[in-house]
């Protein structure tokens, strides 16, 4: 049933090829992989372009992101939905751990914690994610994130626990 309080919005999305961008980012260390993404030079992956998530700060072991809150990012109740800062922090933490590792390795999301503390929505204004390095080994990484607005608020926390890859095992072709 439609009602005049219902109006349709659409969007349209663009993307590059993931698997060139992948193989391009193999031949680089995870830092310089970020870094040319961030300068323009590699294409971000589908996943944030989705959601228009932009790539912020970038160095050894600490990575940021930010989001404009928008309507197309909205749960039924009117609020950002928690998937998409799950995505958001699980994004950042992940390439906190990517930026240490050296070319050809990579990594995966073993288990991802997330913590909410209040509601996101439009008029919350740009939110930066932030993610940390707290332990890089030879097989597995943590790090941790926060969500923050531009006055500092706290929005959420996350933690993580990442598999690192070798750069062979494990690997599929691309």
């Amino acid at each position: 049933m439609t009602t005049a309080l219902q109006t349709e919005r659409s969007r349209t999305i663009s993307w590059s090829d993931p698997k060139a961008t992948a193989r391009a980012g193999m031949q680089l260390s995870g830092l310089a992989y970020l870094e040319a993404i961030r300068a323009g030079d590699l294409a971000p992956p589908p996943a944030v372009a989705c959601l228009d998530v932009l790539l912020g700060d970038v160095e050894e072991g600490r990575v940021s992101m930010r989001l404009l809150p928008a309507e197309h990012h909205y749960n039924t109740l009117g609020s950002v939905h928690g998937g998409v800062i799950a995505t958001l922090l699980d994004s950042v933490m992940g390439c906190a751990v990517h930026s240490t590792l050296p070319p050809g390795q990579a990594y995966t999301t073993l288990e991802i914690k997330v913590n909410y503390v209040r509601a996101v929505t439009d008029a919350t204004g740009e939110v930066t994610a932030e993610g940390r390095l707290v332990h890089g080994g030879r097989r597995s990484a943590v790090a941790e994130a926060t969500l923050t607005d531009a006055a500092g608020r706290l929005y959420a926390t996350a933690s993580t626990t990442c598999l690192v890859l070798d750069p062979v095992a494990g690997r599929q072709e691309r």
